[in-house]
């Protein structure tokens, strides 16, 4: 029991600082974007560099920032039964979720990009058009990264459902 609360811990404090880097991403994002919007219509120039580092950085966000959008249930999903539900059925819910789609569609995803990402890092692989970003590849590397963080907080996710359906609260317990 406390092993997997171990677990649990460790998955959400891992997530929840990957998360708070991400948000700090965001505002990055929006630096940038004012900066390419600005050199745009007041200078009437435009860099490839700056195009493609708002679609890496919102590649990274959304990658990322994942695992922790689960931590904190942020993942948009129809709620016309589930919310009706009491505590035990959503878990039971989560639990088969997580166990029929959620862990076989991140390995799925995990395991079939890492070929991808090996392909792009052998050959450096960066962007084709002039003055773009030269590190694409590290970009594909987030690919099996954010997978990795979503299905270990889908890991989380089932043990924490495994306690509400065991009618136990994983809060009130106490950590190692």
């Amino acid at each position: 029991m406390q092993f997997l609360l171990k677990i649990v811990h460790l998955i959400d404090a891992l997530n929840t600082w990957v998360g708070r880097f991400v948000a700090w991403t965001t505002g990055l994002v929006v630096c940038v974007v004012f900066v390419d919007v600005v050199m745009r219509y007041a200078f009437k120039t435009s860099y490839v560099f700056t195009q493609e580092l708002e679609w890496h950085l919102f590649a990274f966000i959304f990658l990322m920032g994942a695992g922790y959008t689960l931590l904190k249930d942020g993942h948009v999903r129809v709620d016309i039964f589930y919310q009706r539900m009491g505590p035990k059925a959503q878990a039971w819910i989560n639990l088969i979720g997580v166990l029929l789609f959620l862990i076989p569609g991140c390995y799925l995803i995990i395991a079939t990009s890492l070929k991808f990402v090996a392909n792009a890092f052998s050959v450096m692989e960066g962007s084709p058009d002039p003055g773009g970003i030269p590190f694409r590849w590290v970009l594909k590397a987030c690919i099996p990264a954010g997978f990795a963080l979503v299905f270990f907080q889908g890991i989380s996710l089932g043990i924490k459902s495994l306690f509400t359906i065991a009618g136990k609260d994983i809060e009130s317990e106490t950590e190692p």
